[in-house]
């Protein structure tokens, strides 16, 4: 798609139409971004929502800033609460601080332009007058009432009573709507997420944890802030690849493409040998990023070390003909939405939150239509480990928005692929697809992808052919063909074309995704 005054891609059109219409009414691509990411809370629950966390990367001003709004482990939650035991995946014990109202209040408040009210008018519309579910969400929904009814906890009643009613079947053109959700985000445009955090939103919050064995406490949501940071970088040719620093795992991805950046590549794609590096390469980034990514607030991560031209040598000595087992903790699944817009003022935005594993938790605040994610479930149980549980402490994060420029500081656009720890290896795929191999932002999101597992276990889509599944298995690879495309992450890219100002988008085609434009 390609447009001159603005365009927002994200994975559900109704969110996307939010952020246009956002945009036409004199907004800027913050105040898209923002309306389009609350939209996504209630068109898409199934992987985000008001109790989750986001990250952002903001193109304003002639430079690039960076957002993190993930929030902390409560003050009770420590190691001894888990006695030995493992983190689970459901309940309180993973509920970390949500930080996602708060990144929406802070991103406005320092780039927005219309009113915070108007901004998130969209999403408090879809709520109160319900909109119909587009078939991938539908068939992710029920996928997850199927799930919760599973595991049969009491604690579950209210989020069945909100995302599972009497008489609803999450269907292609089922209409599903919240007058709680709604309530709440009028009770958050009207403080400016103040009442999230320290109003009656928060005593909800906390009440509800209280009587049913939760950790997490007003004083919780009072103490989180947001943290602006600076995005890091890699280079691969003539452009930088930027992240958000640790505690997210865009370092995973840099430090793969270091090692990419400094082998010759074949010129197919879809080559065996360059396919198998890629693999390699991003087992390196991950043993890295696993081993030494925690929160930097509690225990220094050597940024510059990881991202240097040393250390992407000693990890190219790993990559060998073969495929080798890295050793290292195996990836899970996540859920996760991503967006990026920009407008005709050349600001573009980065965003992506989550509420991790789906809906999260399953805990939702009754009354509210706050949904909590399960974001404590990556952390580690190590006391030694830089990723350790600990009181407020923010865990190791999965969601990670990209940014492409020009080595000369020239602005490309936003990217990024939702996914779990599918994102950097998604990250990776799309950058080379790119600049490698050339091709526009919708190639670059539809080629067939790969996924690593764990071990010497490798997934590649079903498109990319027996042929050269084949020739990665003689490679050593444990090569299994997926043909769910869900497993494989949901992208956006905007580019930006620096001589005419024309953007040029692309949205996943494994989602319901949706480029909106004008």
């Amino acid at each position: 798609m390609y447009a001159q005054r603005g365009m927002v891609a994200t994975s559900q059109p109704l969110a996307a139409q939010a952020g246009l219409r956002t945009l036409q009414a004199g907004g800027n691509a913050v105040d898209a971004a923002i309306a389009t990411a609350a939209a996504l809370t209630v068109t898409e629950p199934t992987s985000n929502g008001l109790g989750g966390d986001l990250f952002a990367l903001v193109w304003a001003g002639g430079q690039l800033h960076g957002l993190n709004a993930s929030g902390a482990a409560p003050a009770a939650l420590t190691l001894d609460v888990l006695a030995g035991g493992d983190m689970p995946k459901h309940g309180w014990t993973p509920v970390t601080v949500p930080g996602a109202v708060r990144g929406w209040a802070d991103l406005h408040a320092r780039f927005g332009r219309l009113p915070f009210a108007d901004v998130l008018a969209p999403a408090i519309s879809y709520a109160r007058g319900g909109y119909p579910l587009s078939p991938v969400l539908a068939a992710n929904w029920a996928r997850a009432i199927r799930s919760y009814r599973s595991l049969g906890l009491p604690l579950l009643e209210e989020w069945f009573r909100v995302f599972a009613p009497e008489g609803f079947v999450p269907a292609p053109g089922a209409l599903w709507r919240s007058e709680a959700h709604a309530r709440t985000l009028e009770r958050i445009a009207q403080t400016h997420g103040a009442a999230f955090y320290e109003g009656e939103l928060a005593g909800s919050i906390d009440a509800h944890a209280r009587a049913t064995g939760g950790l997490l406490r007003a004083a919780d949501l009072a103490a989180h802030r947001s943290e602006w940071v600076t995005p890091i970088h890699a280079r691969y040719g003539d452009h930088l690849v930027h992240e958000i620093p640790p505690n997210g795992q865009g370092i995973a991805a840099l430090i793969a493409l270091n090692v990419l950046h400094g082998l010759d590549l074949p010129d197919r794609r879809d080559d065996p040998q360059g396919l198998h590096l890629q693999i390699e390469a991003m087992k390196r980034g991950f043993t890295d990023a696993h081993a030494q990514v925690g929160d930097p607030r509690h225990v220094p991560v050597d940024v510059e070390r990881l991202l240097s031209d040393g250390n992407a040598a000693a990890h190219r000595r790993f990559l060998g003909e073969t495929a080798h087992d890295p050793a290292t903790r195996a990836p899970s699944t996540g859920g996760t939405v991503y967006l990026a817009a920009a407008d005709d003022q050349g600001q573009m935005v980065s965003l992506i939150q989550s509420n991790y594993m789906g809906f999260g938790s399953g805990v939702v605040v009754p009354g509210t239509g706050i949904a909590l994610h399960n974001r404590g479930h990556n952390f580690h149980l190590d006391p030694a480990h830089p990723n350790a549980l600990a009181p407020g402490k923010r865990p190791y994060h999965t969601i990670i928005p990209g940014f492409l420029s020009r080595v000369d500081g020239t602005p490309v656009g936003p990217f990024g692929v939702m996914g779990g720890f599918m994102q950097p290896q998604g990250h990776i795929q799309v950058v080379l697809n790119t600049l490698r191999y050339g091709m526009n932002p919708q190639q670059a999101l539809d080629a067939p992808r790969w996924q690593w597992l764990q071990g010497r276990a490798v997934e590649v889509e079903h498109a990319l052919g027996a042929q050269i599944s084949r020739a990665l298995a003689a490679r050593g690879h444990d090569v299994r063909v997926q043909l769910d495309p869900g497993s494989f992450g949901r992208g956006q890219i905007i580019w930006r074309r620096p001589e005419t100002g024309v953007l040029e988008g692309g949205t996943e085609s494994r989602a319901d995704g949706h480029i909106a434009v004008y």
